[in-house]
């Protein structure tokens, strides 16, 4: 999601530009119905994805990831141009080098986005605005989602949060019980229910959440990517640690309240949608691309209290109205 701001602005400029991304098969929903895609094309096994781009004959490929895999894959479409930032692996492979957004933009502190877009903005795309992104939930989709509320006693129309309780790494997980008083909080104070999507979580941490918020929440362990995009368009509300999830929120223009600790919040915080953020006010090295090194924190994620997540949920409640898209089919800017 966080690539389709640069995906839109390409599309906006030459209409008429064939863009095809690279996607992985388990993520690829996050483009469906996103009419400036013209193809994705699956990450399979090294090989068959080398084969299928040099089938393509682009006559330019973007490496928008810059790790070892994807360098070798950019090597392999054997296109003319070859584009990525200067100083990443394998930096030989390519002969476009952009410049790191530390001396593109003239500061560490630029969003990934804008870091994304870097590339574009070095091959021709004139500077301007940078849209949203953009998440086009499928009709199938949020009927699924309906269903499965409903079976679990949400009903149609019914506000309800998704929360997040997972992430990536320990350090950046606000305790379990916490959303639970997030979660009574909300039911209490707005008559808004909570869901929370398990998905592929670590062990350790499913069965805090089963054993924590069974009562006051809403837990749904079947949802796939189509159908948690389904489900965070309907949401009046986003809480939860930085995540996949939480770019999510942003995407489909949910008002969020994000909570950081390991993370950089001027590199990851939700893009262009309301939002509020609660962080441990850590201090980052900027080294490269959009990988910051934590330096200090002031505290721990474990130390945020309760009431400072929910004045912010308050505050935000309070500045946005209620969703209505359910059932549509249009994208979520």
């Amino acid at each position: 999601m966080l690539e389709t701001p640069a995906i839109a602005a390409l599309h906006g400029w030459r209409p008429d530009l064939r863009i095809c991304v690279l996607v992985e098969p388990w993520c690829a929903a996050v483009l469906e119905g996103n009419s400036a895609v013209a193809e994705r094309i699956f990450s399979r096994g090294f090989v068959k994805t080398a084969l299928e781009l040099r089938r393509h004959k682009f006559p330019l490929v973007f490496n928008q990831h810059g790790g070892p895999r994807s360098a070798l894959l950019t090597a392999a479409a054997s296109s003319p141009a070859r584009v990525c930032w200067d100083g990443f692996q394998f930096s030989f492979l390519y002969n476009v080098h952009v410049p790191d957004k530390k001396e593109f933009f003239g500061t560490s502190g630029a969003h990934t986005v804008e870091h994304r877009i870097s590339q574009f903005y070095w091959t021709g795309l004139p500077r301007g605005p940078i849209p949203r992104a953009q998440l086009f939930p499928q009709p199938d989709a949020v009927e699924s989602v309906a269903r499965a509320l409903s079976e679990k006693g949400i009903a149609p129309g019914q506000p309800y949060a998704v929360l997040q309780p997972a992430a990536r790494l320990a350090t950046m997980r606000w305790p379990v019980e916490k959303f639970r008083e997030i979660a009574r909080w909300l039911r209490n104070s707005h008559g808004v229910a909570s869901v929370v999507n398990l998905g592929p979580l670590h062990d350790d941490i499913t069965g805090r959440i089963r054993r924590e918020l069974s009562d006051c929440a809403t837990i749904v362990d079947s949802f796939d990517v189509r159908e948690l995009i389904a489900l965070i368009v309907g949401a009046r509300l986003f809480v939860g640690n930085d995540s996949g999830p939480a770019h999510l929120a942003a995407a489909a223009a949910r008002p969020s309240v994000v909570l950081f600790s390991s993370t950089n919040p001027s590199e990851w915080r939700p893009w262009k949608t309301e939002h509020r953020i609660v962080h441990t006010n850590a201090v980052f090295e900027s080294r490269r691309g959009d990988k910051s090194v934590w330096v200090t924190e002031e505290r721990t994620i474990a130390s945020i209290g309760a009431d400072e997540v929910s004045a912010a949920c308050d505050e935000i409640l309070t500045a946005t109205t209620a969703p209505n898209l359910a059932g549509e089919s249009k994208p979520a800017l």
